[in-house]
């Protein structure tokens, strides 16, 4: 399960940009200063829930399992690269800036 963090309209500035990215970073910090990955997990959910401008919000920005390959590469690389039950990114893709948290994986690769 996947649960991204997004934040950033497609046309805006460099300056703009960084600052999103800024934010998500002091964002992370926030979210790993909690004691434990449960209750890291529930602040990552929150916060996506309050700030996060993905469709996914709604849902405490939870994808669902998809296979490689189903999103954008940067997405990807994350997704399928980084560790497991830890907030990864910020992650830069055309759809804006987000924080990941991969709850499961799977080694299925068809």
């Amino acid at each position: 399960m996947l649960r991204p963090l997004c934040s950033l309209p497609k046309a805006v500035t460099k300056e703009q940009t960084d600052a999103v990215v800024e934010d998500l970073k002091a964002l992370k910090v926030q979210i790993e200063g909690e004691e434990g990955e449960e209750a890291q997990l529930a602040a990552f959910m929150a916060a996506a829930k309050e700030g996060s401008e993905c469709p996914s919000a709604a849902q405490g920005g939870t994808l669902g399992r998809f296979k490689r390959g189903a999103m954008v590469p940067k997405f990807d690389d994350v997704v399928f690269s980084g560790e497991v039950g830890q907030v990864l990114g910020p992650v830069q893709t055309v759809f804006g800036a987000h924080l990941i948290w991969v709850k499961s994986r799977t080694l299925d690769t068809r």
